[in-house]
């Protein structure tokens, strides 16, 4: 490949970043651990992946193998998703009764992996549409549990 065609295929990578960091910053604003940089990580990490299984079987079927390498897209998704449960249990932190915490900060890596997902299959205009929704619902409720509940989740975390 030549230097215009990774450039290029930077692109969607890139993009999966911007929307990952759209909802992180959110994160961030809320003073959450999982900010920023980690969902930037995350979608552009999952929309590299799903581009690399592309490209990873045209590279080994060139490679002159006898056997024909089958590609199988579910298994590239079913190991990002895999990885960031990892990623996203280390969030959640259980203090005791009933109080648990986390589990928002989870959630939204988890969407913001199938954000990359989505561009690295090429429904751009779906991840976008969901990173959209991501955050309304991220500042949708914090205002309805602050305004209309009387609660502030930072105070009580």
């Amino acid at each position: 490949m030549n230097l215009t065609t990774e450039l290029i295929a930077f692109g969607p990578v890139a993009f999966a970043g911007l929307l990952g960091g759209i909802i992180g910053l959110e994160r961030e604003m809320a003073d959450k651990p999982a900010g920023l940089r980690t969902h930037i990580f995350v979608a552009s990490g999952a929309a590299l992946l799903v581009l690399l299984g592309e490209s990873s079987i045209d590279f080994f079927q060139r490679q002159g193998s006898e056997s024909v390498v089958e590609a199988d897209p579910v298994r590239i998704v079913q190991a990002i998703v895999i990885g960031i449960s990892f990623l996203g249990a280390g969030t959640i932190i259980h203090r005791g009764g009933n109080e648990v915490e986390g589990l928002t900060t989870a959630a939204s890596i988890f969407l913001t992996a199938g954000i990359g997902i989505a561009v690295g299959v090429g429904r751009y205009i779906l991840a976008t549409e969901t990173a959209v929704f991501a955050v309304s619902v991220l500042i949708g409720v914090r205002w309805l549990e602050r305004y209309l509940l009387g609660t502030n989740p930072r105070e009580e975390n």
